[in-house]
C-alpha cells in the first residue's frame, strides 16, 4: 500500500457522484476553510476553491465518475490524488457515513499524510483501454448466448452441435433442429444476436489496434512474441500496464496482477491469504489465458507443464506459469527485448 505523502498548504477531500459532489479543503493545521456541496460541474467547482488554489492538493476515492476532476485538475495544474476504494477502510467502516462526513475524512487523510493511493491512468490511453475492457464484456456475452444454445439442445434431448459453433459457418441451420416454432424462435434470436456482436467486437478490435500503433508500438510487439499471445492479449497486458516504471519492483508488479497470494500472520502465526480481489482483475485474465495458450503454442511447454505438476499438482500449474508468463513480461517490457523462449524455459 502506499500513502500520499507530498506537504500542501491545503487538502481538498471530495466526495464525489455523478451529479453531487460534497467539498472540503483543510488547512496543514486540520481547520476547515471550506465545507459544502455543490453540483458536479467544473466551473462550480473552480469557482468554490478559487480562494484556496495555492498549494492545494484534490483528493477523490476511485469511484465511478472521477475521469472529468482528474482531467480538469492536470488541465489547470491542481495536484490531483486518487484513493484506493478498498483501502479506504476510515471511511467505509465508520459507524456514522454521509457525504459530509466522508469529504471530511478524505481531506483528513491528505493532510495526515495516510490517503492510499490507487492509480490515476493519464487521459491519452485510458479511452482505449476502456474499450477494450468493453469488448471483453461483449465477448463474455457473446459466450453465454453460445453456452444457452447449447443448453436448449440438452433440454430437449437433441443432438448438441458437433463442431464449434464460435465459428459462424458452424451456426448455419441450428434453428431448423426445432419444430417448435417458439423454440426455433429462440435459437434465431441467440445467432442474431452472436452474428452482430461477432461485427461489434471485431470493429472494436480494428479500433484498438490503430490505437496502439500510435500509442506504444514497440511494447506492443514485444508482448505478441510470447507464444500463444495475440493481438487481443498484448493489448489488454500492455493497455492495462500503461507504464511498466511505475512498479518498482516485479514483485510490486505480480501483486498488482493478481498472480500471487500475499501471506497474512500476526504474533509469528500465519493466517493464511488475503486481498485476493485487490489489483487489476484484467491483467489476472490476460495472463492466465496465455499460460493456457502458451502451453498449446510451444511444444516445449507440455514437458514444463509435466515438471510443475511433478513437483506442484495439477491444479497449481497454470497458476505458477501465468505467474511466470507475467514476470516476464514484465522484463521484456522494462528491458525492451523480445521475449526468450530458452531463457524462459531454463528459469522455469
Amino acid at each position: 500500500m502506499r500513502f500520499y505523502t507530498e506537504p500542501h498548504q491545503r487538502y481538498c477531500g471530495i466526495d464525489l457522484h455523478a451529479r453531487s459532489m460534497y467539498v472540503c479543503i483543510l488547512d496543514s493545521h486540520g481547520r476547515t476553510l471550506l465545507h459544502r456541496d455543490m453540483k458536479s460541474e467544473p466551473t462550480a467547482f473552480l469557482r468554490a476553491i478559487a480562494p484556496y488554489r495555492k498549494s492545494l492538493v484534490v483528493g477523490a476515492e476511485c469511484t465511478l465518475c472521477w475521469y472529468w476532476l482528474a482531467d480538469l485538475c492536470a488541465k489547470e495544474d491542481i495536484p490531483f490524488v486518487l484513493g484506493h476504494a478498498l483501502y479506504m477502510r476510515a471511511v467505509h467502516g465508520a459507524k456514522a457515513k454521509n457525504d459530509r462526513i466522508d469529504s471530511h475524512k478524505i481531506a483528513a487523510l491528505l493532510c495526515g499524510h495516510l490517503f492510499p493511493l490507487a492509480y490515476v491512468y493519464p487521459a491519452q490511453m485510458r479511452a482505449t483501454r476502456d474499450l477494450l475492457r468493453r469488448r471483453l464484456h461483449f465477448v463474455r456475452q457473446r459466450g453465454q448466448l453460445l453456452a444457452h444454445i447449447q443448453i436448449v439442445h440438452h433440454q430437449y434431448n437433441r443432438v448438441a452441435p458437433g463442431r464449434k459453433i464460435g465459428w459462424a459457418a458452424n451456426r448455419k441451420g441450428l434453428d431448423a433442429a426445432f419444430s417448435d416454432p417458439s423454440i426455433a424462435q429462440t435459437i434465431t434470436a441467440d445467432l442474431a444476436l452472436v452474428d452482430r456482436y461477432d461485427d461489434v467486437i471485431a470493429e472494436l478490435e480494428l479500433r484498438a489496434l490503430r490505437d496502439a500503433r500510435g500509442h506504444d508500438n514497440d511494447s506492443f510487439e514485444r508482448l505478441k512474441s510470447i507464444p500463444g499471445v495475440g493481438r487481443v492479449l498484448a493489448l489488454t497486458i500492455l493497455y492495462e500496464i500503461h507504464d511498466i516504471d511505475r512498479f518498482p519492483s516485479v514483485q510490486q508488479f505480480a501483486s498488482y496482477s493478481r498472480l500471487i497470494r500475499c501471506q497474512q500472520s500476526s504474533a509469528g502465526k500465519t493466517l493464511g491469504t488475503g486481498g485476493a480481489k485487490i489489483g487489476n482483475a484484467h491483467l489476472k485474465w490476460a495472463f492466465s489465458e496465455a499460460a493456457v495458450l502458451f502451453l498449446a503454442k510451444c511444444p516445449e511447454g507440455k514437458r514444463l507443464q509435466a515438471r510443475l505438476e511433478r513437483k506442484h499438482g495439477k491444479g497449481k500449474t497454470l497458476s505458477i506459469l501465468a505467474h511466470r508468463l507475467g514476470r516476464a513480461a514484465y522484463f521484456m517490457l522494462k528491458n525492451k527485448v523480445a521475449f526468450d523462449r530458452d531463457k524462459f524455459l531454463r528459469s522455469a
